[in-house]
């Protein structure tokens, strides 16, 4: 039987599933974009504030950390998720922000690739949201690291094919830059979903 001297207290997994559910939050705002006469400056601001929200999650990871003498595993590691954690929810913010700053709604319609990447983000979101109430028991989470990186495929996929109509002359020179700005963002978020789930792939390695 192995036995662990590290601790099981509870703060810090609990503080992890809160960001991983303001990510959800994050994204099912995203998704009002995709609605009919969607509101586009409301979702941008509630977006900003749920982005506030995960960095007071942030301030309170950070700060246990440094009050805790003996945590549950590797401290860079708990730095690492908690900054990685809060890195998506910035992207997801840009998006929102970008798109209401930019004017881009105004727009017959948002490429359908647009679209896609949203709802892989989607998906990439509720999975890390369900993935973190597991990282205390470290058990059943090497489908959710496999399956966040079959949808960071998908993602890369449907941001080429944007970037592809983004520059088939659908769209005047000034737009294409616009598009392309939060088009990269909503890649970044992808990605980023990917080094939370890295992260915890090395954790597992690390105290298995």
């Amino acid at each position: 039987m192995k036995f662990s001297f590290r601790p099981t207290e509870g703060a810090f997994y609990d503080l992890f599933t809160k960001a991983a559910q303001n990510l959800v939050r994050g994204t099912e705002l995203l998704n009002e974009l995709a609605l009919p006469d969607a509101d586009v400056q409301s979702v941008s601001e509630r977006l900003t504030d749920v982005e506030h929200d995960s960095d007071q999650i942030t301030h309170d990871l950070y700060k246990k950390i440094n009050s805790t003498f003996v945590t549950p595993f590797d401290r860079e590691d708990i730095y690492s998720l908690g900054s990685q954690l809060d890195d998506v929810m910035d992207h997801l913010e840009a998006v929102g922000n970008l798109l209401y700053l930019y004017g881009l709604t105004a727009l017959p319609s948002l490429p359908r690739e647009m679209h896609e990447l949203v709802h892989v983000l989607d998906q990439q979101a509720k999975l890390t949201a369900e993935a973190m109430p597991r990282l205390r028991a470290l058990k059943d989470l090497e489908e959710y690291t496999i399956e966040i990186n079959r949808l960071e495929n998908d993602g890369d996929r449907a941001y080429r094919m944007l970037l592809v109509r983004l520059f088939s002359g659908e769209y005047d020179a000034l737009t294409v830059l616009k598009m392309k700005e939060v088009a990269d963002e909503l890649e970044a978020a992808c990605d980023a979903f990917e080094h939370v789930a890295n992260t915890i792939e090395t954790i597992m390695v690390k105290e298995s």
